[in-house]
């Protein structure tokens, strides 16, 4: 079925779509966790070993992402480190882990007037429902109206779904597991035009993430 609507772009006035992104996202995360699995279903678990584990991760290696040399595999893997923590600590409990969209991104998503469309369900799995208040920024983590579009993302949640302060304290755990996935997903992915696109830049903006995020939490 051909759905009406424009994919948004970064440097749009998006505080409002993020809102009504928000409040589709709380909906299906209710529907999730009143979902009864079948026995026959099965789809991907998105969890820190399938995302960023050394074994056969989904989307490839962080470590053999586009310019990752010596000094950047230290600073990515002390990050990945620290999102191993604290993703063991945050648990995986029914309230905090479920099936989940997975990508969010704003190419997987339509603007049509005062109405969002999710498309693209190729990666939904089961994975941490606070995954999906970091994919939307995908590939746009360092921009800086980043940590504003995840509050009209959050504020459009709570409309809907209660958010308690503790999950939406972990959603920089969240965003920075999403980037090193994309710093693999390039690595990986080195044939494809949205790879070559972002490619060495992407990993070197990866660099000042981190050490922001381990500034914050180490």
């Amino acid at each position: 079925q051909w759905e009406t609507g424009s994919e948004p772009g970064i440097g749009e006035a998006l505080g409002e779509p993020f809102e009504v992104l928000g409040e589709v996202t709380a909906r299906m995360h209710i529907h999730a966790r009143q979902w009864k699995r079948p026995s026959w279903f099965t789809r991907h678990v998105w969890d820190f070993e399938t995302s960023l584990g050394e074994e056969n991760p989904h989307w490839g290696r962080w470590r053999d992402g586009m310019g990752v040399d010596a000094a950047k595999a230290k600073l990515f893997g002390r990050s990945a480190e620290l999102i191993c923590r604290r993703l063991a600590a945050f648990g995986k409990g029914h309230d905090r882990f479920g099936l989940i969209h997975c990508d969010l991104r704003l190419a997987n998503l339509l603007i049509d007037g005062k109405t969002v469309k999710v498309i693209d369900f190729d990666d939904c799995g089961f994975g941490w429902f606070m995954y999906d208040a970091a994919t939307p920024i995908s590939f746009y983590e360092h921009e800086p109206q980043a940590t504003d579009l995840i509050q009209s993302w959050t504020t459009g949640y709570r409309r809907v779904l209660d958010l308690p302060r503790a999950d939406e304290d972990e959603i920089p755990t969240f965003v920075m597991l999403r980037r090193l996935l994309l710093v693999a997903w390039i690595g990986s992915h080195a044939e494809t035009d949205l790879a070559k696109s972002m490619g060495f830049p992407y990993t070197e903006g990866t660099v000042g993430l981190c050490e922001a995020y381990l500034s914050k939490f180490s």
